[in-house]
């Protein structure tokens, strides 16, 4: 079995010495842009470049080294017609999980408000806000969606989540489609985009939408920077309607220099590390999921690409 890996964040050694551990036999060839060859029964990607794809004539299958598909179904119809198979879960849902329970809390307790407060050295209680009237609202029900509304049930906020077709999922108001969307919206008073990007999402929080959420709305975003229209969300920040944010993700990344962002009090900001790719479990899974292949058994995670994801 020949395996073709790439990734551009330079990580290829630890891929390959994981994926021979687990897949005895097999030939892990990373790819390199001077390669005359480096034809493969199967591939491991992570936004890859166009010229890699002559050598993806006759693979059987594409997995993705990454969460989200965006980044590889953008080039459209040179990709061969095997199955693109996406990461499932792989360790990401805790550490999403994680980041919005943390996100979420910094703004309920008001902990930006004391750490001010405690470098002025004032000692003064806040007022509380009302755990009722703070809905948390999950657009995107997938894994890691579905992930994140368990986790911040438990804290006991008031639960709603948006999907593209209709869920039922016990103590969550669930809302499907985009005639509901508005309706979803106008009711959350934090907002965590988790939908994957594709030509419907991509700026689809632009100011009308963003607009709908209550006067003193949260945004947190752990999707995509494209889905929202970032000057749009800026004039809504900047206007007091939008109270805060946490961003994860952005348009352009790095996030550059100059994005006014830096210069907004009212936004916090990290550098796309909500959910990384756990090595050892994602290779664990792709190389469960070649074996099930090799043996004609039927896989998981399959991207229909209609759906862009």
């Amino acid at each position: 079995m020949r395996i073709l890996l790439y990734r551009p964040d330079g990580q290829l050694d630890s891929w390959a010495r994981a994926l021979v551990e687990v897949v005895p036999g097999a030939e892990v060839v990373a790819w390199r842009e001077d390669m005359l060859e480096a034809a493969c029964d199967y591939a491991i990607l992570w936004a890859p470049p166009a010229t890699l794809l002559a050598q993806l004539k006759k693979v059987k299958a594409i997995f993705l080294a990454g969460a989200g598909v965006d980044a590889l179904l953008k080039l459209g119809n040179a990709l061969p017609a095997a199955p693109i198979i996406r990461l499932g879960d792989a360790g990401m849902a805790v550490q999403m999980a994680e980041y919005v329970a943390h996100s979420v809390l910094r703004y309920f307790r008001r902990f930006d408000d004391y750490e001010k407060q405690a470098r002025s050295g004032i000692w003064a209680p806040l007022p509380q806000f009302v755990k009722q009237d703070f809905t948390v609202g999950v657009l995107g029900m997938g894994k890691l969606g579905s992930r994140v509304l368990e986790t911040m049930g438990h804290f006991g906020y008031p639960l709603r989540g948006w999907s593209r077709t209709p869920k039922h999922v016990q103590g969550v108001d669930c809302y499907a489609g985009m005639d509901s969307l508005n309706a979803f919206l106008a009711g959350t008073r934090v907002l965590v985009c988790m939908l994957p990007l594709t030509p419907e999402t991509t700026a689809l929080l632009d100011y009308t939408r963003l607009s709908q959420l209550p006067l003193g709305a949260y945004l947190i975003n752990v999707a995509r920077g494209e889905m929202v229209n970032e000057p749009d969300f800026l004039k809504l920040i900047q206007s007091g309607h939008i109270a805060g944010a946490t961003l994860d993700v952005f348009s352009f990344e790095p996030l550059p220099e100059s994005h006014p962002f830096w210069n907004e009090p009212r936004i916090n900001i990290t550098p796309h590390i909500s959910a990384l790719t756990v090595l050892h479990d994602s290779v664990r899974q792709i190389a469960g999921k070649m074996k099930s292949l090799e043996d004609g058994e039927p896989v998981a995670d399959v991207v229909d690409r209609t759906r862009g994801y």
